[in-house]
């Protein structure tokens, strides 16, 4: 029969034990199990409904706030800024259009994969001011985009 030997690790006043890592196996393997995906819970979102009565002021200071408050660092970062830059230029129609766009899918990931070109656009986020977020996501002045831009 095998004798058990342990290591042992001074911790203050006390000796933390070990067994020999052959007690352990020999570590990972690679072999876990597929992952079932039964502990990933998705909640339904209401469905995006546009707002045509609401004033244009009123929509521009609320698509800054959501701009800003994504929830995705990235996504925060980059829409933040897109947004000081071009809210105020906006049409109506092309506000309606941003609306959409940063609150329609459900899923902040897909926004940020599309303004970096590295997934497809859906066709039905492909217009003007998805071409507007792609360019301004290319960053051609090098401008250093840290942390959001201050509100005035």
């Amino acid at each position: 029969m095998a004798a058990l030997v342990l290591r042992g690790f001074p911790l203050g006043r006390r000796l933390l034990l070990l067994p020999p890592s052959s007690a352990w196996g020999r570590g990972y393997r690679g072999d876990s199990p597929p992952d079932s995906g039964r502990d990933v819970l998705e909640f339904p979102l209401p469905p995006w409904r546009g707002r045509p009565e609401e004033p244009a002021g009123t929509k521009r200071a609320r698509l800054l706030y959501e701009s800003r408050k994504r929830g995705l660092l990235e996504n925060g970062l980059l829409l933040s800024f897109f947004a000081k830059e071009n809210l105020g230029r906006m049409d109506e129609r092309q506000l309606d259009l941003y609306d959409r766009l940063i609150n329609e899918p459900s899923n902040d990931w897909d926004i940020y994969h599309w303004a970096t070109e590295a997934k497809p656009v859906p066709e039905v986020f492909q217009n003007e001011v998805m071409e507007m977020l792609r360019e301004f996501t290319k960053n051609k002045n090098r401008e250093q985009r840290l942390q959001q831009p201050d509100l005035e």
